[in-house]
């Protein structure tokens, strides 16, 4: 009987929902095998795992998971040493007004070119809208003193948000929500996930989390 390898994580080192998948991936310790994948040349074993073509997708045994929030989930109930599934089940609302009207008001305000009918201007104030939101929950964290699934899920979204202008970011008034993000930033656990990797070839010894991320 054939052993099941590694669970497959194919991912994209900058993009935010690859970011929060590998987050909570390190979070959970899970030792997975990673493959960075160069977007615009997209290997067939990719295309053959993601049925979205798009990243992160998950390897596992029995199933294909694509979606980065399933990712989280999954990684979490395997193994949730910090307790960052314990939040209200208002901060699942929060990821998804993240994913639609936020996620779209940001793509609207950083790729004006692929959107020419869209007002990037009126599009930042429309992402600003949900920044206050959030500015106003967060103490220091979106519940509290503890990272939630949910902080992981928003905060690379945030962060790609504020790298489209970063003076006009850092000169907004919501103190709580820069606080938040630099202290995002400056964690060890984003900046391991963060480390550059190769872009994966077929017959390349298999990179694991352990390898880059553990410590």
């Amino acid at each position: 009987m054939l052993q099941f390898k590694q669970p497959i994580l194919y991912t994209f080192r900058r993009c935010p929902y690859a970011i929060r998948a590998r987050l909570a991936l390190l979070h959970a310790k899970m030792n997975v095998e990673i493959r960075e994948i160069v977007l615009r040349k997209k290997p067939k074993e990719f295309l053959a795992t993601s049925p979205s073509g798009t990243v992160p997708s998950l390897r596992l045994e029995m199933t294909v998971l694509d979606e980065s929030l399933d990712i989280m989930k999954w990684a979490l109930s395997q193994n949730d040493p910090t307790n960052l599934m314990k939040m209200p089940e208002y901060g699942f609302d929060l990821i998804s007004e993240c994913d639609g009207n936020f996620k779209r008001a940001l793509d609207r305000t950083k790729y004006p070119n692929r959107f020419p009918d869209a007002d990037p201007a009126k599009s930042r104030d429309k992402a600003s809208v949900f920044l206050y939101k959030l500015e106003n929950i967060l103490s220091p964290n979106l519940f509290g003193a503890n990272m939630s699934i949910a902080d992981l899920a928003i905060l690379p979204f945030v962060r790609q948000f504020a790298h489209i202008d970063q003076v006009w970011f850092y000169d907004q008034d919501w103190i709580n929500l820069i606080k938040w993000l630099d202290s995002f930033k400056q964690s060890s656990e984003f900046n391991k996930i963060m480390t550059k990797i190769d872009p994966w070839q077929v017959g390349d010894t298999p990179v694991m989390f352990s390898d880059l991320y553990w410590s």
